[in-house]
């Protein structure tokens, strides 16, 4: 009866050896660790010889200088390049100093290699992140916070200003006089001109009324010809719509800029978290082999 009961203990405890795994994790996270901080010294190393590179190229003469365009294809390709380099290097040395796998199928081998590969990628991305805005917080923290006051200052003050102005052109326009008075004081004649010049620097047309009233005003201050006073109306006009129209054509520059390279930055940083998964089961087969 004891031997039955051996026996059957003995049975279990082979079934239930059978059926536990190891309790020993898949991840070496040393490996993981070592290859991460590798990965994002070489960031930060191939980061400032691109900033250098970039100080150099750069130049206050206009012949001499490089053109946007030029500048931001050198900087999308020197960013895929970063993440090439740093992301294979760190990859290839998490999967060679990884932990071997003694009697694991090759396909889970191959798995696990890519997966630290990834998760050393990941690593080097946040720690890189993190000391890039510390550094950034820390060298222009205070400008910016300065910036941003004076900015919201400014917004704040803008709508008022703008409300403000229109009432006065409401105002200028309720007690305008047929006949402009040439004796007026100036400084009057010429704050009601900008007021009205301001409503072409919104992206209005100014109207036929406001471009004839302007031209007998400037022919009675000036003493000149109304017909000569009326080109000088209409190419003021047209310099301030033209430069209202650049201002908007540079903002919208900048806002393509600015999603063009968050595009290419997400790019690159997918082809970074692919290399470094090659490169991991890369060295971690080479680890196998040697």
């Amino acid at each position: 009866m004891a031997l039955a009961t051996s026996g059957l203990q003995a049975g279990s405890a082979t079934t239930a050896g059978n059926a536990v795994e190891s309790s020993k994790s898949a991840v070496s996270w040393a490996a993981i660790i070592a290859g991460a901080l590798t990965a994002t010294a070489v960031s930060l190393i191939l980061l400032a010889l691109g900033s250098g590179l970039g100080f150099a190229a750069a130049s206050p003469w206009q012949e001499a200088r490089p053109s946007a365009k030029a500048i931001a294809v050198t900087s999308i390709i020197w960013l895929v390049v970063m993440q090439w380099v740093s992301s294979g290097i760190g990859g290839y040395l998490t999967g060679r100093l990884r932990t071997k796998w003694v009697g694991t199928h090759t396909h889970e081998v191959f798995f696990r290699d890519t997966a630290h590969g990834l998760l050393s990628w990941a690593v080097a991305t946040v720690v890189t992140v993190g000391l890039l805005t510390s550094a950034t917080s820390s060298l222009v923290g205070g400008g910016v916070q300065a910036t941003a006051t004076v900015a919201s200052g400014a917004a704040q003050a803008a709508a008022p200003a703008l409300a403000a102005q229109a009432r006065e052109y409401d105002i200028d326009t309720l007690f305008r006089r047929a006949q402009p008075d040439a004796s007026a004081p100036a400084g009057d004649t010429r704050a009601e001109a900008s007021r009205i010049l301001a409503v072409a620097a919104t992206g209005d047309d100014v109207s036929p009324t406001d471009r004839a009233y302007l031209a007998r005003l400037v022919a009675a201050r000036a003493g000149i010809p109304e017909a000569d006073a009326q080109k000088r109306v209409d190419e003021t006009i047209t310099k301030a719509k033209a430069a209202a129209e650049a201002a908007k054509q540079a903002a919208d520059a900048a806002r393509k800029a600015a999603a063009t390279f968050a595009l290419f930055t997400a790019m690159s940083m997918l082809i970074g978290a692919f290399i470094a998964s090659v490169a991991a089961a890369l060295g971690g087969h080479q680890r196998d082999e040697h």
